[in-house]
């Protein structure tokens, strides 16, 4: 862009993939997501993403289109599609800015939004049912844990980043703490979770409470850990991330999917998030 010239770049072409915006019912709402498939394909294997506070930003959008790019159905459901499709804004601090965005997401609404998705992917023609699974981050991945503990058959292999084990009470519509480890043995379907050991939002505490609880579990489960990563170290648009950490847990996690969906040869570029 040229100095001083003030208009934005349009969105980058995306030669092999659809993607854009959808909407489908969660009850009597109307619910939308964010979705990305490779084209002309069909009886794709899917992944449903659980967002982070945020919500759906362009970091979101761009992480769907890459695992479209790795050959799946890539829907991201956005969680706040009640108040607009954004957090809320009326917030003062940070931590009134978290209590807000939990308050407006609570399990018991999210988890049939996310089923709602589901059902809109196997209705859409292109989805082979039995293959999908599901990624969540940070406040989605802690909604993704509670929905695989035993809400849902759907998925059939979750990969969950640096998730919300325990949800205060502040921040829970009923005022009580809530945790995700308490219904770990109801696992539903093969896990794998990864933490920074230097992770600021959720405490070492509260990750090996939640390892500790899925070994109760009688689906398989891996949980990794990276030396000197933070929280939201994915995210590259983040102060917080790490290039290396990054790579290296999103090539597991692509092998992770890969292997429990049937997905014939996962591809290097995939592998690295490209």
């Amino acid at each position: 862009m040229a100095p001083g010239w003030p208009m934005p770049l349009p969105p980058a072409w995306n030669r092999n993939i659809d993607c854009g915006w959808v909407e489908f019912k969660s009850g009597r709402e109307e619910i939308r997501g964010y979705f990305a498939r490779p084209k002309g394909r069909k009886d794709l294997p899917a992944i449903v993403t659980v967002h982070e506070n945020p919500g759906i930003i362009e970091h979101r959008q761009d992480v769907t289109r890459r695992i479209a790019k790795a050959g799946y159905a890539s829907l991201t459901v956005d969680l706040y599609s009640r108040v607009g499709g954004r957090p809320p804004q009326d917030f003062k601090t940070p931590e009134e800015r978290r209590s807000k965005a939990f308050l407006a997401t609570p399990d018991e609404q999210a988890i049939p939004d996310l089923e709602a998705g589901c059902h809109y992917l196997e209705q859409s023609g292109l989805v082979d049912a039995d293959r999908i699974g599901a990624i969540g981050y940070c406040m989605g991945g802690g909604t993704m844990l509670a929905w695989i503990f035993g809400q849902t058959t759907r998925i059939k292999a979750a990969v969950a980043f640096y998730p919300t084990v325990v949800v205060p009470g502040p921040w829970r519509p009923d005022g009580k703490p809530l945790s995700r480890a308490a219904v770990a043995a109801k696992l539903t379907c093969p896990l794998q979770v990864h933490f920074g050991e230097a992770d600021e939002a959720v405490k070492s505490t509260d990750q090996r409470l939640l390892e500790d609880s899925l070994k109760q579990a009688r689906q398989p489960t891996e949980f990794y850990r990276y030396p000197a990563t933070n929280h939201a170290f994915h995210d590259d648009t983040h102060p917080n991330y790490v290039d290396e950490s990054a790579q290296l847990a999103w090539h597991r996690a692509m092998q992770f999917l890969g292997r429990h969906l049937r997905v014939a040869g996962t591809g290097a570029a995939a592998a690295a998030g490209e």
